[in-house]
Order: C-alpha cells, then structure tokens, then sequence
C-alpha cells in the first residue's frame, strides 16, 4: 500500500495521521479546516457551538445554506465569527456573500466600510480569497481590530476572560481615559455587549432587562469571545487592516481585475442614531465603484434614494429579504455591475 505524503507525522502538529477519503468537492475545505485546528489548537465545532446563539458549523460549500431572496436567512445558521453585535450587521447575507465569491472567485476582498467586519471574517475563515483588506473610521472600533490583530490579542484575551462584569465595574472601565490601543479595545468590546442593540453612538443607554432577566451579563459571553478573538488572530497573516476614510482607497484596492469590493456602508435613514461615523457621501461611493475594475457588491436601504442612483450609473439591483432585530421582514438592496450570478444561485436553490 502506497504512503501519502500528507501522512507522515512531521507535517502535522497534533499527531499521528490518518488517511480518509471525502468527496473530491469538499477535500480543499476539509484540509483548510484540518490545518486551521492543527495550528491554532481550536476545535472547529467548540469554536462555533458556545452561547450567542448557538450554530451549526457549515462547511464553505456553495449550496450551503442555500440562497432564497424571498425569504429570510435564519442567523443562527451561519458561524458566528465577529466579536461584535453590530447594529446593521450582515450575518444574515453570508450566505450571499459565499455565492458571490465562489461565483467571482477573486483573489482579494476590500471591505471598506468594514464594522464588525463578518464578511471579511468569512471570507479569511473559509479561504474565499487569498488576501481580506478592511477598512474602519470609528476610533473605538478601529482599536478593536489594531488589537486583535497583534500581540495585544492575548492581553484582550486575558482581561476579558478575568473581567467580573456588572454596572459598577463597567462604568468604572469605561470612564478611565484610554491611553493605548488595547485599553480603548476593552473599552469599546465592552460598550458594544452592555449597550441596547449593540449601538456605540453618542447618548445609547445600557441594556435593562436583557435575556432571560439576565441584564448586562445577557450579552457577555467570556469564553465566546476569546475564542472569536483567537481564531481572527490565527488569520492575521492575510487579513490588513486599515483605520480611516474608506474612498480614499477603494482604487488602490479595488482597482484590479482580481480584486472583489464588499461595500456596506451607513445606511441613508437610520445611519445617524446608530453609529458614530455615520456620514458619507453615497453618491461619491457609486461613483467610485463604477469606475473600477475589479467587482463590487453593495448591500443598502431600499429606498427610491438609492434605487436612482443604481439606475444612474448603469448598475444591477437585486431585492433581497431580510428580518429586522425586532422580527419584522424587510427588503434590502443588492447592487452589483452584474447581478446574474444572484440569479443563477437562486434557480440552483429552487
């Protein structure tokens, strides 16, 4: 019987090997998540199976979960990669995000509007992509991903998993003036788990009841976090951040035919009581992604606003169903230069 060479002990960090056989189709996944766990220690499934809520692990794979416009993704489907509860954030569209990759298949992803950056994360996660570029202007949550993705990590890690979180230790935190990256980190991490709907701008007030009863600690989950937190830094060799204005980079890293532009940025109607950095200029941002050359998926409000500028500058719209932190079904925008991929996908759901 002949000897893989993928056998031999020496390759691998955890131990004797061996040998299974899997469905051609999934074999580059499976390896990628093999390597992952041998190298960070952290089992795939623990990863993903802890509180907030608690999903099912899926593999990359392009008709999984599958893609129904009409219908709401349930979120509790899709691995849970970010450390943030971001208001506005787009766990919900993974699995369009996979469709459009795979379809795509580029070799960087820009994200320049990036949050709490589960696109992004997705993307490096699941080897969509050779190279993840995002980009943030918000100080607090700049801090955050500076931090995560250096050695301060493990100090983040450290405070977080030792930290006896109630009113009177967070508010003592948060009014110490933050003199360091990983301080100001804590801080916003913080902010975004006791503050109502994960909202960090000016004037948010403190979650009450919270679930279960369970107040500000209905949102802390400790062990999640750190383990969120190291599986991103065991990413950090391909994915560069950058803090500050996203349009001054969108050619620099969108520019080319290989490149893929996630664009998400602050919403046109609500933008403005959830976030700090709330003001951009929309039309500015069609303007640029049209004249790239690399491809570009922006996800907005539907509203008529947006709708004529998509008609405007010649693009592709797509409806797309999603539900609403209150459980109401609402429509959003996909804007692509071509959106056939969306539809292909849709018919291979069917």
């Amino acid at each position: 019987m002949g000897v893989s060479a993928t056998s031999f002990a020496a390759k691998w960090r955890s131990g004797p090997t061996q040998v299974i056989r899997v469905p051609e189709s999934m074999a580059e996944r499976l390896m990628a998540i093999a390597r992952h766990w041998d190298t960070t220690g952290i089992e795939p499934l623990a990863d993903h199976v802890l509180a907030e809520p608690s999903p099912v692990y899926q593999l990359g794979l392009p008709n999984i979960p599958r893609l129904e416009p009409g219908r709401p993704v349930n979120v509790s489907s899709v691995p849970q990669l970010s450390p943030f509860r971001y208001p506005g954030g787009k766990t919900w569209l993974i699995p369009t995000i996979r469709a459009w990759l795979l379809h795509t298949k580029p070799k960087r992803l820009f994200e320049p509007f990036a949050g709490g950056a589960i696109v992004s994360l997705t993307a490096a996660s699941e080897n969509l992509v050779d190279e993840v570029v995002f980009c943030e202007l918000d100080d607090g949550v700049a801090a955050v991903w500076k931090a995560i993705l250096s050695d301060d990590c493990h100090w983040l890690i450290d405070r977080i998993l030792s930290f006896d979180l109630n009113e009177k230790t967070v508010r003592e935190e948060l009014s110490v003036s933050a003199s360091d990256t990983k301080t100001r980190a804590l801080q916003t991490i913080l902010r975004n788990r006791v503050q109502r709907g994960g909202i960090m701008a000016p004037g948010a007030g403190f979650v009450k009841t919270g679930e279960g009863g369970r107040g500000l600690r209905s949102r802390w989950y400790p062990e999640t976090l750190a383990k969120r937190l190291l599986a991103i830094y065991g990413q950090r060799e391909r994915m560069h951040f950058i803090h500050g204005d996203a349009l001054s980079k969108f050619r620099r890293y969108g520019n080319a035919q290989s490149s893929a532009l996630y664009v998400d940025p602050p919403y046109v109607k609500a933008a403005r009581r959830l976030y700090s950095c709330w003001n951009v200029d929309h039309q500015a941002i069609f303007e640029r992604c049209r004249d790239l050359r690399g491809d570009v998926l922006m996800s907005y409000d539907h509203t008529s606003e947006v709708t004529n500028w998509a008609i405007q500058m010649n693009f592709d719209t797509r409806a797309i169903s999603m539900k609403h932190t209150h459980h109401t079904t609402m429509s959003e925008l996909l804007i692509g230069k071509d959106m056939s991929w969306f539809d292909l996908s849709s018919k291979a759901a069917a």
